[in-house]
């Protein structure tokens, strides 16, 4: 049985590592025991992808992500994973240029809220994403409303929820319900 090579096009260490341990404990929940898929995770320097970041270099950032897939291709990756929702900005740059095929966080996000019944998703994360249309252009295409921080909140505080909006109602932070 071939198990897809995944590629992780890293930016910080923190989400590369969560999204790797992510890869591991999940696929040995649908592989097996102690089975997963090969994985392979390169990184351009972070400093790089700031330095983009501060000017506003999109195009840039997708650069980075382009190097990244061309090397992870070179060592027999079949698909890439990017768990930086941020840089997921530059996207639209890099796929059609791409080596290999993306998936795209806010689209596994969508069809998890829909899958769940969810009418609307809360986006919280660094002001670069929240402000961003990376999850907004997904989520509307699938129906779904979405909520962001008011300026006075922290966007970059996960815990606790930050909006005044009733439990009742369905919306999901960072995956869930």
């Amino acid at each position: 049985m071939h198990r897809s090579d995944i590629g992780i096009v890293a930016c910080s260490a923190e989400g590369a590592a969560l999204c790797y341990r992510t890869i591991c404990v999940e696929g040995a929940a649908i592989l097996g025991p102690h089975a997963h898929p090969e994985i392979t995770v390169y990184t351009c320097s972070l400093a790089d992808y700031m330095a983009c970041k501060y000017r506003g270099d999109r195009a840039g950032v997708g650069e980075l992500m382009l190097a990244s897939a061309h090397k992870l291709k070179a060592v027999g990756a079949d698909f890439l994973v990017c768990p930086d929702n941020t840089i997921h900005q530059a996207l639209p740059h890099v796929v059609r240029r791409s080596p290999l095929p993306w998936l795209h966080i806010a689209e596994k996000v969508a069809s998890e809220a829909v899958a769940r019944g969810f009418k609307r998703v809360a986006i919280t994360g660094t002001r670069w994403l929240v402000d961003s249309k990376v999850y907004p252009d997904v989520l509307t295409a699938r129906g779904l409303a979405y909520m962001r921080p008011t300026q006075d909140q922290n966007p970059e505080q996960i815990e606790p929820v930050l909006f005044a909006t009733s439990r009742s109602e369905s919306f999901s932070i960072a995956g869930r319900p």
